[in-house]
This record gives structure tokens, C-alpha cells and sequence, in this order.
């Protein structure tokens, strides 16, 4: 056996700090870093001046992203608002209205309006808080074509809107138990009556809350032999 002490290893050497260089300004733009844009103040905007003149402290703030104008309206005022984008500021296009959840926050949600200008081809948001106990007002008044979206929020959401001509779900059945986009709803199913085949439910019988068996339904009756 031999004495000879192994040999210390030696400690790997350090990689030397990368230096953070200047970007060549003559690079292509689709060679450059992308660089996110930030949240900028909007309120010097022109058609945030108008709004704020005209509605005061329903325009709680107006801000823009990217070059999109969003506005936070106070709830009571979104209709009074929406009419004016509408008749006095040429936004006659209602692109879309969606519900958002943030599930540690007061009030809980948001109702976004997604609305389009053909002169300009201009378009911005509007931002309303809202929760499930307080119905935001409804803009069917407005524009036709929110009758279907504010259904699907109040359906995936529970938010409630009122003046509502049929605020019935549109996706899913009356007797659903729960809200499935909200972020706190398991994507299990909470006893939703979701599993529903021709083998397990006669006609009948119909999805309503309680009668669900989630991700386990019973057996089929066997035929006789």
C-alpha cells in the first residue's frame, strides 16, 4: 500500500463576471433585447381631459400600456360613461367584456370594456371594481352586443349586473355550483353534476347541483345476460 497522500484538488476556477455592454445602436431592431414598455400616466391624454371634465372623480385614473389607454371607472357611473364614449367620442364598436378575479384583493374583481374608434381605429379599456354581493350596472342600454358577455361574467364569475334584460348563465346550466374561472374553483369540480353520459342519466334526470359525481360516475346498469 502505498503513503502517498492523494493529491489536493484543486478548486475550480471562478467564471469571470460577464460585462454588461452597451448594445450596438446600428443592430437590426430583430436582433435587440426586447424592452417591456412600463405603465405610463395618461391623464394629460385628450380624451382623458374630456372624460375627467365631463365625470369628475368617476375617471379614477387613466394610464396607458403600450399605447393602450385604460381607464378605472367608479361602478355607478360605468353606463353614464360608456354612453358618452359611444355618442359623443365615436367608440360605437364594443370589442369585448370580460370578468378578471384576484382572489386577495378588495373588491375581488374586475369587469374590462374593450372599445374600438373606426376613424382613428383607435382603441381602449375601461376598468370597473366589483365584487358578488353589489351588481355592476348593465351597459346592454349601450351597446346590444354586451348582452351575452355580461351573461358569460356573471356565469364564470358571479358578478351580477344590474338592469340585465335575462341574467340567466349562458355557458353552463342554472343549478351549476360555482364559478369556474374564478381562480379558487379546483379543477375537479365542486359535486357540479359535470359528468354527464347517456349511460349514467336518462333523460330526466338533467345536471342540477348535488346530483354530480365528479370524476368517479357510477356504473352503467349491466344488461342481463
Amino acid at each position: 500500500m502505498s503513503d502517498e497522500k492523494p493529491a489536493a484538488e484543486k478548486p475550480a476556477p471562478e467564471k469571470a463576471a460577464k460585462k454588461h455592454e452597451p448594445e450596438d445602436p446600428n443592430k437590426p431592431i430583430w436582433e435587440k433585447d426586447p424592452v417591456p414598455p412600463e405603465w405610463q400616466d395618461a391623464s394629460s391624454d385628450p380624451l382623458a381631459v374630456a372624460l375627467q371634465e365631463e365625470f369628475g372623480d368617476a375617471i379614477e385614473s387613466a394610464r396607458s400600456f403600450a399605447g393602450d389607454l385604460t381607464f378605472q371607472v367608479r361602478r355607478d357611473a360605468i353606463v353614464e360613461v360608456c354612453s358618452s364614449l359611444k355618442n359623443k367620442h365615436e367608440f360605437t364598436y364594443l370589442v369585448d367584456l370580460c370578468g378578471v378575479d384576484f382572489p386577495k384583493r378588495e373588491p375581488r374583481f374586475d369587469v374590462v370594456y374593450q372599445l374600438h374608434r373606426f376613424s382613428d381605429q383607435r382603441r381602449i379599456r375601461l376598468r370597473v371594481a366589483a365584487d358578488e354581493a353589489t351588481p355592476v350596472p348593465s351597459v346592454c342600454g349601450v351597446w346590444r352586443a354586451a348582452n351575452w358577455p355580461e351573461r358569460e361574467v356573471w356565469d364564470m364569475f358571479g358578478v351580477r349586473f344590474e338592469g340585465h334584460p335575462d341574467m340567466t348563465r349562458i355557458l353552463l346550466w342554472e343549478g351549476f355550483n360555482g364559478h369556474p374561472l374564478r381562480k379558487d374553483f379546483p379543477v375537479e369540480g365542486i359535486d357540479t353534476g359535470s359528468a354527464i353520459y347517456p349511460e349514467y342519466y336518462t333523460e330526466s334526470a338533467g345536471p342540477v347541483a348535488g346530483s354530480g359525481t365528479g370524476w368517479k360516475p357510477p356504473k352503467p346498469p349491466q344488461e342481463p345476460s
